[in-house]
């Protein structure tokens, strides 16, 4: 079975490149976070984006990330959040995790933009190793082509 959108995906509307996006990358577990912002970064180049319509700003950890998101979804289009959560021994993870998955969610109707949900809920680094450009593929890529997708969608309802 196949993980993630669709491959007989229909072309993503025109307009779409020309759209701004925001990178919000948590600080924590940089060897993860900044391998995701590479794929997501990536991604939209490969569209058409411009680099001057990619806006890349960090925040300290996952916690941080819907705050951030909030100020960066003044200026653009859509908002890529994107941080690691390795589960350690305390609950820490699970409200962190429930946290930023839930205001982010809010975020995305709140502004009426795309807000992805970038970040790795993982027991094990090597679980974010895998899912950061190992065995199951860059999640960052995966986070740009879903809000890229939403905007390609609203573009053609206009």
């Amino acid at each position: 079975m196949k993980h993630g959108p669709s491959a007989d995906r229909k072309a993503y509307h025109h307009d779409t490149a020309n759209a701004k996006f925001g990178i919000v990358v948590a600080e924590w577990n940089p060897e993860i976070t900044f391998t995701l912002r590479d794929g997501a970064v990536d991604f939209l180049k490969q569209q058409g984006v411009a680099e001057e319509n990619i806006m890349v700003k960090y925040a300290s950890g996952a916690f941080e990330l819907p705050l951030a998101g909030q100020y960066m979804a003044k200026h653009v289009d859509a908002v890529i959040c994107i941080g690691c959560l390795i589960k350690g021994e305390t609950p820490h993870f699970e409200y962190i995790s429930s946290a930023v998955s839930h205001q982010l969610s809010e975020l995305s109707i709140k502004h009426n933009k795309p807000f992805a949900f970038g970040v790795l809920t993982v027991n094990t680094e090597a679980q974010a190793l895998d899912r950061a450009g190992g065995a199951f593929g860059n999640k960052g890529v995966e986070a740009a082509e879903a809000v890229y997708h939403l905007l390609s969608l609203a573009n053609e309802l206009k």
